[in-house]
């Protein structure tokens, strides 16, 4: 009877641990589970990749090097294409749109014009700050800088650190860095597109750095408003740490109010936030 009230006592404390564990908490684990299973997959696929070394060089044979340069010089000029510029845009104002001072500086253009003036900047920064909340356990913030130069290339920064207040598991935290190198594929007076490389690291029980991507748009429809999405993936072991931002932003000459909607996926966790701010514009 005794070790029978011991063996349910002890069930009962591992239950109450199991569910008493912060949110954060858990996605930090569901990242650290897949470590193993990482440095197992990458032990299999290099013995696959030395298994496959005589099917390259049969291909190579058989079809030539001519077939094969080819195939990698079309493929390459596709790419380029894609994600630079193709040779169908190199004649529209787009190719050569300029940064605006700030959006909506000129009435009906946002981050790009295509006209140069005297005001007309080569470096431009944004500098943003938000408040993100779950619910009342769940809160956090985000500083994001941004600098734009040589009119298509940038570099973001971005720090987002969360909090987790949970009544039986206590205080719980996370932050994540992210740095992108950002290429603005798209640049028109309405609408601009680009694309971005980089890192992330994971600060908090797992610190971990990660192979980072992002992409993101912005259409300015109307004077004062803008509508932003963008979204950025981490690769960490054999998981992924996912943000999409759907935002409204609110232009007042060099300053915008934020509103929005910020979705989290860290590990096995997802985080629906809703999120508000402000941003300066300085050249």
């Amino acid at each position: 009877m005794k070790n029978s009230i011991l063996y349910f006592g002890f069930i009962l404390l591992i239950g109450f641990s199991s569910h008493a564990q912060s949110k954060i908490g858990k996605a930090e684990e569901s990242l650290k589970k897949n470590e193993t299973s990482t440095k197992n997959s990458k032990t299999s696929y290099s013995e696959g990749e030395n298994n496959n070394d005589s099917e390259g060089s049969f291909f190579t044979e058989v079809f030539g090097g001519l077939f094969v340069e080819v195939f990698v010089q079309a493929f390459a000029y596709t790419v380029y294409g894609i994600a630079i510029e193709s040779p169908f845009e190199q004649g529209h104002q787009a190719s050569n749109a300029y940064l605006s001072k700030y959006p909506y500086y000129k009435l009906n253009t946002g981050n790009y014009t295509y006209e140069w003036n005297e005001d007309t900047p080569i470096f431009r920064t944004s500098l943003s700050a938000r408040y993100i909340s779950e619910n009342s356990r769940l809160k956090g913030s985000q500083l994001n800088l941004d600098m734009r130069f040589l009119k298509r290339v940038a570099l973001e920064l971005d720090y987002l650190q969360l909090w987790e207040h949970n009544p039986n598991f206590g205080n719980d935290n996370l932050a994540i860095y992210t740095a992108l190198a950002k290429y603005h594929r798209v640049r028109t007076e309405k609408f601009d597109a680009w694309w971005g490389l980089g890192t992330s690291y994971i600060d908090g029980s797992l610190d971990r750095f990660g192979f980072a991507y992002g992409l993101g748009a912005e259409l300015f429809f109307a004077k004062p408003i803008s509508l932003e999405a963008n979204f950025n993936q981490t690769f960490i072991n054999d998981d992924t740490v996912n943000k999409l931002n759907g935002l409204i932003n609110y232009h007042l000459n060099t300053y915008k109010l934020i509103f929005g909607y910020q979705h989290l996926r860290i590990g096995n966790q997802n985080f629906s936030t809703v999120t508000l701010g402000a941003g300066i514009f300085l050249d």
